[in-house]
């Protein structure tokens, strides 16, 4: 049974304070005159004393509360305070007080072990002290105990404390990536190299302690670079590396792959995304062609016995929707329309005449006359001047009777069998266009998907997408997801066109999402798999729901899916942003660690500050002066909250986001030349050779336009 271990002889050595005032959230303490000024003796090493965001005890029955110094000051008196002095006699002068309020953060434990004092730190406070209670320094093996992961697993050293003595800081990879991670920090701060190194140290840890019978490491990361970052970072690491990009060039093809998210992947809602389709016509009839084509309607299409029948079901929907609005069949012009429908149908039955070896000639020839008779009774002609009188409810009843007889000679309305629209079954995404235009004439509503159908055409024409959404042969379900859910995938999204880019990402994400779910489900087991994000303010927006729903707010609502449930399912998500503000607050809400870097901008502090897990009261304050590579730790990952200076990530590995080196580009100390033609001919892809410069791969990746030139 953990019980209070503390010696009352050391307690008064290490004694700098008594406690003022106590609140659920600050303690404030009075110092004591011969409290150290810059730097403690006492505590068996030389430490710095007082120093925010430094360490304090306040000894109690289970323990010590630990407490984090969040201000200090100065209290000038008028008069003398201190009382002891009166026994001896002595004339006391008015001596300034000093104060500090300390934020409680857990409490420290002491065991005794193999009859040595053993301290663990527990998050939590089990007793808040009193007024008068004696607050010392911890000593050196206390502050470690503070500072340094008891937990067993705790192998991964991200970084030390500096306010620690520094003491390395060592996470447990389950608790990092088991849950959902926020990696915050202004451009500069160090936060790609955080990302970089968190991964890298990681895997270089789980490598000393693999399996012998493991050849290489059984580990799944997925990372979405909007700007080509991580190429380098991942490599000689002891699991398949694979880099995906597009417009690869020959010298490329040796290290990089074809980023391949076929147009057959996508469900109804991200077609619809792509392709702007309102809610009324266009996605009804979108969601029709892509069941069609993914059970099979490929085949189907030369089957005409197939298309009569699906031709009468259209038939008798559009004759049905007639009976629930009167004036389209009553009211001129409406009445000239349903005539010109009634025989336009008419026409299209007495073509399937003689092609069905006779079977069926009778029964369609019956029909076509009958819609021809309704039809003649409501039109007359007087010279050149024609009149259309109105049709009546019994009109148009009786068509729909002739029709459903009809279709029941064939077997009746078709019962649809196979995947749904969503399902990522193949099928050839350029016969979409023509099959939707086939479903438009069948239901007479060619004139409002007339502009729909050229948008697809188009997008389906452009070459900067064709690799990447088209058809491959070598590309099936079982093949890209052991390409893209095994070992470390880089995603270089660099030259994705903007109007697609946040539509494949939402593509990836949820086929990963998805594959982990019925992983789970078919094994009864998770696969663990962690999804980084990077630029993560440009894909998972705040967004306002709208009955038309664009490809940002796709992206963002497949995040907000995997945030919420991906846990469950082994999937754990790493977010990278220098805008926490623009997040979707569904979405960091859900991260339960964060790695916090220099935040300048006011709303991204505040945002961050009510985030934060954590009663840290005055370390946030350091996040508009934190230097690079100096980082606030603190959320399900880190026992306590705390101030890390992160590992140095070997310069081979660091991620390509150094600052510009104008200076030595413009005194000539670093050589740059010029050869916009064989840029522009490399853009608007024409065959050519850059000769790249030896420094280049250290140079920042640029953005680049998404709209080519010609």
């Amino acid at each position: 049974m953990p019980t209070n271990h503390f010696n009352f002889d050391q307690l008064r050595n290490l004694s700098i304070g008594v406690v003022d005032v106590v609140s659920p959230n600050e303690i404030k303490v009075l110092l004591e005159t011969d409290a150290p000024q810059n730097t403690a003796l006492n505590t068996g090493v030389p430490s710095m004393f007082p120093r925010i965001n430094g360490f304090v005890l306040i000894p109690n029955e289970v323990g010590a509360l630990v407490g984090i110094i969040s201000w200090l000051g100065v209290e000038h008196s008028q008069y003398p305070k201190r009382k002891g002095f009166k026994d001896y006699d002595l004339i006391d002068l008015p001596f300034p007080l000093r104060k500090m309020i300390i934020n409680p953060i857990g409490t420290l434990k002491t065991e005794i072990k193999d009859k040595e004092t053993v301290y663990k730190l527990e998050r939590g406070v089990y007793s808040f002290p009193s007024v008068g209670d004696t607050v010392v320094l911890p000593k050196d093996e206390q502050l470690k105990s503070i500072i340094e992961n008891d937990d067993e697993l705790a192998f991964v050293k991200i970084g030390t404390a500096p306010i620690a003595g520094n003491a390395s800081v060592s996470i447990n990879p389950n608790k990092l990536f088991g849950r959902h991670v926020a990696v915050l920090g202004n451009t500069g701060s160090g936060k790609s190299c955080s990302v970089a190194g968190l991964v890298r140290w990681s895997l270089e840890e789980a490598k000393k302690r693999k399996s012998e019978d493991l050849a290489k490491l059984n580990s799944r990361f997925v990372i979405l670079d909007p700007n080509g970052e991580y190429l380098d970072s991942f490599k000689n690491l002891d699991a398949d590396l694979k880099l995906f990009k597009i417009e690869i060039t020959e010298d490329e093809k040796k290290a990089f792959r074809q980023l391949k998210v076929p147009g057959w992947f996508w469900n109804s809602y991200e077609w619809s995304s792509f392709l702007i389709a309102s809610g009324k016509t266009q996605k009804p009839i979108l969601r029709q062609a892509l069941r069609d084509l993914k059970s099979g309607g490929v085949n189907k299409m030369d089957d005409e016995l197939m298309i009569l029948r699906r031709q009468l079901s259209s038939a008798i929907n559009v004759f049905e929707s007639q009976l629930r609005n009167t004036n389209s069949f009553k009211v001129f012009p409406g009445t000239k329309n349903t005539y010109n429908l009634i025989n336009s149908f008419a026409s299209d039955f007495n073509g399937y005449l003689g092609k069905f070896n006779g079977q069926y000639d009778a029964d369609i020839d019956k029909v076509a006359k009958s819609f021809t008779g309704i039809a003649a009774n409501r039109y007359s002609k007087n010279g050149n001047f024609e009149n259309f009188a109105a049709f009546s409810n019994q009109d148009i009843q009786q068509l729909i009777q002739d029709l459903t007889d009809l279709l029941g000679k064939f077997g009746g309305e078709i019962s649809y069998e196979g995947p749904n629209e969503d399902s990522p079954v193949e099928f050839n995404i350029q016969e979409l266009p023509d099959y939707i235009e086939l479903l438009a004439k069948d239901s007479n509503a060619l004139q409002h998907l007339e502009f729909f159908i050229l948008r697809l055409r188009s997008m389906l024409a452009d070459t900067r997408l064709k690799e990447t959404i088209g058809n491959d042969p070598n590309v099936t379900l079982e093949k890209w997801l052991n390409e893209y859910v095994s070992g470390i995938v880089v995603i270089d999204l660099s030259l994705l066109p903007s109007d697609i880019v946040h539509l494949i990402v939402a593509v990836i994400s949820r086929i990963v999402f998805e594959a982990t779910q019925r992983y789970r489900r078919m094994f009864t087991r998770v696969l663990p798999t962690v999804l980084i994000l990077e630029e993560a303010h440009n894909f998972i927006k705040k967004y306002v729901e709208n009955e038309e729903v664009s490809a940002a707010e796709i992206c963002s609502q497949v995040f907000e899916r995997v945030a919420k449930e991906g846990r469950k399912f082994g999937l754990s998500l790493m977010l990278s942003s220098q805008r926490p503000s623009e997040l979707s607050a569904t979405i960091l809400s859900q991260c339960n660690t964060f790695l916090l870097h220099r935040i300048v901008n006011d709303r991204d502090q505040d945002l961050v500050k009510r985030l934060v897990p954590d009663n840290i009261g005055g370390l946030l304050q350091e996040l508009p002066i934190l230097p690079t590579k100096k980082a606030i730790l603190l959320g399900w990952a880190s026992s306590i909250p705390i101030l890390v200076e992160m590992r140095e990530l070997e310069k081979e590995y660091r991620p390509k986001s150094e600052d510009p080196d104008f200076w030595e580009v413009w005194t000539g100390e670093s050589e740059r030349k010029e050869d916009w033609g064989a840029i522009a001919k490399e853009w608007q892809g024409k065959t050519t050779t850059i000769e790249t410069e030896p420094e280049a791969a250290n140079q920042e990746t640029s953005e680049h336009d998404d709209d080519l030139p010609f």
